[in-house]
């Protein structure tokens, strides 16, 4: 896209400010409408171009873009404004079709994809047949040459074209019947043939169009299929209509055998319902109420629950409600995606992100559970107003039902589903962020489960949209409906907040405690860029939940994109402890079987086996306080079959981190780098400490520091170099615009002979700092750190701060301190001098390069404060997590040993069992 402009009349310039976003809709390869976000972003132009090009845009989406000429003064104009929408592009790529089998021996039953709308609407669909052995790929084949082929040839052909949403979930390949134009041709015995679908998008100048694969060989000759009368149908799309398969007068010379099936099934689904009702009165002391689901043939058929049971003692029958699924209803795509070695997920991931996550986007869009499910609770009038989306229901065979209330009509009712775990069935209820109207309906379901623990993975407003009501009291008690709900302890992390509540029932003279966990750290659009906060917060339910608590209660806003995640991630960390495999596909399937499209999104099914992979490589590395001796000393051992010690082995797991060089973008930027001390110690972009943009200066906004979180605040720290002469005023403006007042020195001006560190403040006299003058006030000398004190006025409008340097000077120039007892007192007054003035903003840390010394400095404060709340120490996720914040933090194995004899060293200063 290309913007031009020409130069206002009454101003001159100094700059222009292009703005430009986009929010996009559209409806997935399942039917299902998603919604795109996108960032916005920001460009300056100086004042003498009138022209910008922007790349990088998407396919088929509307921008808004406003181009500001910026005055002298900075002061507002309005700015001139234009939406312009991208062309359309060919749609992306679809999965292979299918075959359920054949069927009456003429015709052949296959599962057809559909395509994603994203990069424009699919005008229509066109069905490929090829005998024999195809000549060449899909995409070669074209219209012509496939319209021209004669009725007796035997040449590739189309068989049918269905219009945009019409398209069928399965077709009968052969019936000789006419669709779109075009004769879906009886199929020859001894003959083989191929499929392909070609999804077309029209646009005013040419169709664009991409072909899925190429379907596996096909035959007159293969199995019959098992169920001609219930094609699968995609569970993701509700709204969609459903194409029934033409009867053909072929078909009444059968009814015999109809008759008969009907009848073998009427006895097979009264022997199933008694043993149902047998194990079930044997084994669930909490009744919960199972309706039956229907098939989309009618048929009705009861799903059978199997006892949860200790998963070790599971090794000689399958348990696994993943596994029940495998053997009774097994799909075509489970088929084709079986579970994966643990040893071999690493490059399974890797492939299936190759080319821009292709196989991944055919993998995401192949799920499906195969079945028809009814919502007819969720439909019911006084219902409908209990539900956040309408798109968004609750299946009736697997929805939670709650004690009815006297004569009020669907008291029964909450959108809520019972979702399995890993060897556990009903593990999960996955629901919708409560509405005012559901809160009291949501905490009767809490007490009737007997659940101790609600997961929240949303916050309460997201993009100014509000995503769930808050349904707890803020403080005290408050009533809602038959329940009272009283808040009684509240705890803060940077990436969570657990709230802890005792919950009572009218009538009733018992009391519960149950505990609210809300993930704060998961972006507004998205998913999280790395997944270690998300597994800590996962580690941390698991280890406070009950093992005799009813089922974990898991809401986002709609309760199926997060809500999904949570539980997939939750339940494959738990396989792993007993198996070799992982089962993804399995279990998303699974699940979309009790609710509907949960794992909402491609980049939400992608972060889950990024999580996993994580999880898997990383272990649980969380040692009691208690017990750190006995696991420092394990770490110096020598790891069998390793030839290095524990130690080394997890300080080279941290270091196997790889970051991709599009992370980093304005430190690569030519007017940036020379600001950079190590040209191998950059800021994530995302996570760089931006500076207000001075006017005609590019990269002004540019220093080389990064935000990092500590133990209980988002964004508590600032990681930077020791300044350069070229960059100490930038310092300066990064201490005042991000409101800064407390920097921690970890270095030397000069060790070693060699500058570290340039002096960027004044010994004697005050100094100016382009717009800052810092004035030094007074300095102390401590045993192990210099204490400075300066006065900092912003000279254009005369404000004064007080900003206190605090320079640790008994660092040794080589290696690190012998003891930690030092470090540890100088890490605990700077931050009691912070909570003594009550400052607010970040806490500036550097050393040198601003990730050795300065990791070790954060890494410390985060493990000492996980000790005094939770008694607990992790320093492996700590760093890891980090280094997701800036690179290379905590550089070295030396530095790593130095904080676990540190975070001893603190343990053993007091008598911890009080």
């Amino acid at each position: 896209m290309t913007l031009s402009w020409k130069q206002p009349t009454k101003l001159n310039p100094v700059r222009y400010k292009i703005t430009y976003g986009a929010h996009k809709e559209f409806y997935d390869s399942q039917g299902v409408l998603q919604e795109l976000p996108f960032w916005k972003n920001t460009i300056y132009v100086n004042s003498n171009i009138t022209e910008h090009k922007i790349e990088g845009l998407m396919p088929f989406t509307s921008y808004q873009v406003n181009v500001t000429a910026i005055p002298g003064d900075e002061s507002f104009r309005p700015p001139a404004k234009i939406t312009i929408t991208t062309a359309m592009a060919a749609p992306k790529p679809m999965v292979k079709p299918d075959s359920l089998g054949s069927q009456n021996g003429q015709e052949l039953i296959v599962m057809l994809p559909q395509a994603s709308e994203e990069y424009g609407p699919i005008n229509h669909y066109y069905l490929v047949v090829i005998p024999d052995t195809p000549s060449k790929n899909p995409e070669e084949y074209t219209i012509e040459e496939l319209s021209a082929t004669p009725l007796e040839g035997n040449g590739p052909y189309i068989a049918g074209k269905f219009p945009r949403r019409s398209m069928p979930h399965t077709f009968n390949l052969g019936d000789n019947k006419k669709y779109g134009g075009f004769i879906n041709r009886r199929l020859k015995r001894h003959q083989s043939y191929k499929i392909f679908v070609r999804a077309v998008v029209d646009t005013h100048y040419k169709s664009l169009y991409t072909s899925s694969p190429f379907s596996d060989q096909l035959s007159l000759e293969m199995p019959p299929t098992r169920n001609v009368n219930s094609p699968p149908i995609n569970a993701g799309s509700i709204t969609g209509p459903t194409v029934v398969n033409p009867v053909t007068a072929a078909d009444s010379s059968n009814l015999v055998w109809v008759v008969t099936i009907v009848f073998i099934t009427i006895l097979v689904s009264i022997l199933a319902i008694a043993i149902f009702i047998v194990k079930r009165r044997y084994f669930h002391s909490i009744p919960r109420r199972r309706q039956l689901l229907k098939t989309p043939a009618g048929e009705t058929t009861m799903k059978l629950l199997m006892n949860p049971s200790d998963p070790r003692e599971l090794g000689t029958h399958p348990s696994d409600p993943v596994e029940l699924r495998r053997l009774n209803y097994q799909t075509p795509g489970m088929m084709s995606h079986p579970p994966i070695p643990v040893t071999e997920l690493s490059n399974h991931i890797e492939r299936l992100k190759a080319n821009d996550n292709m196989k991944f986007s055919q993998e995401y869009e192949s799920i499906e559970p195969g079945q028809q499910f009814t919502w007819e609770n969720s439909n019911l009038e006084c219902n409908k107003p209990k539900n956040r989306y309408a798109n968004v229901i609750a299946y009736d065979h697997s929805r939670v039902v709650l004690q009815p209330l006297d004569n009020i009509p669907g008291s029964d009712y909450i959108n809520a589903n019972y979702c399995d775990g890993y060897r556990k069935q009903s593990a999960y209820i996955a629901t919708q962020g409560p509405l005012p109207e559901t809160v009291g309906d949501f905490w009767r379901m809490v007490w009737e489960q007997r659940s101790a623990s609600v997961v929240m993975m949303t916050k309460l407003e997201e993009r100014t949209r509000i995503k769930c009501d808050q349904y707890w009291p803020s403080r005290g008690t408050e009533s809602y409906g038959v329940m009272h709900v009283t808040l009684t302890n509240v705890e803060e992390i940077s990436t969570y907040t657990i709230r802890t509540f005792t919950l009572q029932r009218s009538g009733y003279i018992d009391k519960r405690e149950v505990r609210q966990y809300q993930f704060t750290a998961w972006p507004d659009h998205g998913v999280p860029d790395h997944p270690t906060p998300f597994l800590a917060f996962l580690r941390r339910i698991k280890a406070i939940n009950p093992p005799d608590a009813g089922p974990m209660i898991i809401h986002c806003s709609a309760g199926v994109g997060r809500t999904g995640c949570f539980i997939v991630i939750e339940s494959m960390i738990e396989r792993v402890k007993y198996e070799n495999t992982v089962d993804i596909y399995g279990h998303v399937t699974c699940l979309r079987a009790q609710r509907n499209y949960m794992v909402q999104t491609e980049d939400q099914y992608i972060f889950i086996h990024d999580a996993v992979l994580e999880a898997v490589i990383s272990g649980n590395t969380e040692v009691s306080a208690r017990n750190l001796y006995n696991h420092i000393q394990l770490l110096t051992r020598v790891v069998p079959g390793e030839n290095i010690s524990g130690m080394e082995l997890e300080f080279r797991k941290i270091a196997s981190m790889k970051t991709p060089p599009n992370k980093f973008v304005s430190a690569n930027l030519p007017q940036n780098k020379f600001k950079n001390r190590l040209m191998n110690i950059l800021p994530y972009e995302s996570t760089r400490v931006c500076l207000q943009p001075i006017r005609g200066v590019d990269g002004s906004d540019y220093i080389n520091a990064s935000y990092v979180d500590g133990y209980v605040y988002r964004n508590a720290y600032v990681a930077t170099q020791g300044p350069l002469p070229e960059t100490a005023e930038d310092f300066w403006r990064m201490i005042w615009e991000h409101n800064s007042n407390i920097i921690v020195m970890l270095t030397k001006v000069k060790e070693m002979g060699r500058d570290k560190c340039h002096q960027y403040w004044p010994s004697e006299r005050s100094q100016r700092y382009m717009y800052f003058v810092v004035e030094p006030i007074t300095e102390y000398n401590m045993p192990q750190y210099i204490l400075r004190e300066f006065k900092v006025t912003d000279a254009r409008d005369g404000q004064s701060r007080t900003v206190r340097q605090f320079h640790f000077v008994e660092w040794p120039e080589q290696g690190v301190p012998k003891s930690g007892e030092g470090f540890i007192d100088f890490i605990t007054q700077v931050h009691k001098t912070k909570e003594q003035f009550g400052q607010e903003g970040p806490i500036t840390v550097h050393c040198s390069a601003g990730v050795g010394r300065t990791g070790v400095f954060i890494s410390l404060s985060i493990v000492l404060e996980k000790i005094q709340n939770e008694g607990t120490v992790d320093l492996f996720q700590t760093v890891r997590t980090l280094r997701t914040q800036r690179p290379g933090m905590v550089q070295t194995e030396d530095q790593y040993q130095f904080c676990y004899r540190a975070a001893l060293e603190y343990i053993s200063s007091f008598d911890y069992a009080t």
